[in-house]
């Protein structure tokens, strides 16, 4: 093998579709879990964060990105992986009113005030401040995206499913064994789990635990997510709807709690006019870095040793672009950018 990529999250899809089309022969292993931060993610691309509405990091070169890579990757698997669904926001205070007027003022801006009628949105919400729409937004179906990809790795004989031992991986000068399985190089992608791995042990990362409720709620539009303060009401499967999420970074429990079920209920009550029902509940840990950039290349002593990790809450939008950077980076030696590229941490890496 050229490659053996670690982890078939968001992380691992791309890389492991890019090298395919770069003409590689990769091999993933990735143990099966129902609850990774992938899984249970709500797929959404906003293109502004954060209390303050402020621009994502690269968005304007992100976003049209992601429209095209989700798509060719899902005519390659036969699903529909990416869907326009503008975000309706709901100031909830008068400050975040004066923020939301503010950047509808501001050139170029991806905010603009609700025109449309706003009896219609009376009928199902809350609310009092004008309403706002975050225009584009992107909803990726997650599940397919990686069950689809997954099903052309398993034809191609191209995934091993079993958790990665660290103690069975062998670095030589110039590549790698893991189990016979020789590569080139070897890439960890897979979540959490490369920061137990004794070669990225040192890099700045934290883990932060999201929550999110399933709900249905029969009469709400699918055409729009909803946004009102913290809380999100995205589409999801099956006429569903997933709620959250929270960005927890001091927690005791890596276990959906109940203090955030009943304080995720009472918002929805307070928010929404329709029934809902809450079908399920659940939680999982993402890691991150500090500083809010991800983990992508080469390590600087162990040329053969490869990360792709460290996107936080933006994977679905950094996640294909640096796969592709990444790509050509290990194929035409094509530089990374430097604030993404993980040699920028060599001093902690050579500890």
């Amino acid at each position: 093998m050229d490659y053996i990529i670690i982890g078939q999250g968001i992380c691992g899809t791309f890389l492991s579709w890019n090298l395919l089309k770069a003409g590689k022969k990769i091999f993933v292993i990735d143990e099966p879990q129902n609850f990774s931060s992938t899984k249970v993610a709500s797929g959404i691309i906003n293109p502004v964060t954060g209390r303050r509405v402020v621009t994502t990091w690269m968005i304007e070169e992100l976003l049209s990105f992601a429209w095209d890579a989700y798509t060719a990757i899902g005519n390659d698997i036969g699903e529909t992986i990416i869907e326009q669904k503008n975000t309706i926001a709901f100031p909830p205070s008068a400050q975040m009113l004066e923020i939301y007027q503010k950047r509808a003022n501001e050139a170029n801006t991806f905010v603009q005030r609700f025109e449309k009628d706003r009896k219609q949105l009376h009928d199902y919400f809350n609310f009092i401040f004008p309403a706002y729409t975050i225009n584009p937004t992107y909803l990726i179906y997650l599940h397919p995206l990686l069950n689809g990809w997954r099903k052309k790795l398993i034809e191609s004989n191209g995934l091993l499913e079993e958790r990665f031992d660290d103690a069975q991986l062998i670095v030589y000068n110039n590549s790698v064994e893991y189990k016979n399985i020789k590569a080139e190089k070897i890439i960890f992608c897979n979540g959490m789990n490369t920061f137990q791995n004794p070669y990225w042990k040192n890099l700045p990362y934290v883990f932060n635990k999201g929550q999110a409720l399933i709900a249905d709620i029969p009469s709400l539009c699918a055409n729009n997510i909803y946004k009102y303060g913290a809380v999100t009401v995205a589409p999801w499967y099956s006429n569903l709807w997933w709620i959250g999420s929270s960005y927890e970074n001091d927690f005791e429990t890596t276990e959906p709690t109940e203090a955030f079920y009943k304080s995720t209920v009472a918002s929805l009550k307070n928010i929404l006019k329709i029934p809902f029902t809450i079908k399920d509940h659940f939680a999982a840990l993402r890691p991150a870095v500090i500083e809010r950039r991800p983990f992508v290349g080469l390590h600087p002593n162990h040329s053969s040793i490869g990360i792709f990790n460290g996107m936080g809450t933006k994977g679905c939008s950094l996640a294909p672009y640096f796969a592709r950077q990444l790509t050509r980076h290990l194929v035409n030696g094509v530089p990374i950018d430097s604030l993404a590229d993980v040699r920028r941490f060599h001093r902690l890496l050579s500890k």
